[in-house]
């Protein structure tokens, strides 16, 4: 069973408190991820090894890096990853979202100038 699957039935408030989103905001990172994804297989007929992670659990793989700031090592371990494996993935998770410019943080003059408060 994915890990995604084993989140999906605790309440909101843990879903944060473990992920750092809200699980919202996590469905329109995978909807965002999965689109990604998708236009790359069509693009790139090129063969390969299938990927071990569905695209929910690579998503939760990079969000769990950067909230518990474990090492990637210990991380592959607990999801049957190399730590070359993990590395890329964070990186290429990390890469598709930040192009999708919509979970882009302000920068830090903007926050210095103005009394928005951000969620």
């Amino acid at each position: 069973m994915s890990k995604f699957l084993r989140l999906q039935k605790l309440n909101d408030a843990t879903f944060k408190r473990i992920t750092g989103v809200k699980r919202e905001t996590y469905d329109v990172m995978v909807a965002e991820y999965s689109k990604a994804e998708s236009i790359r297989k069509s693009t790139h007929k090129v063969g390969g090894r299938k990927p071990t992670l569905c695209e929910s659990d690579r998503v939760l793989f990079m969000l769990e890096y950067y909230r518990e700031y474990r090492t990637l090592a210990h991380m592959g371990i607990d999801y049957g990853l190399s730590e070359g494996q993990a590395s890329k993935l964070v990186w290429d998770v990390e890469k598709v979202l930040i192009k999708s410019g919509k979970f882009s943080l302000p920068s830090k003059r903007v926050l210095y100038e103005s009394e928005t408060s951000i969620e």
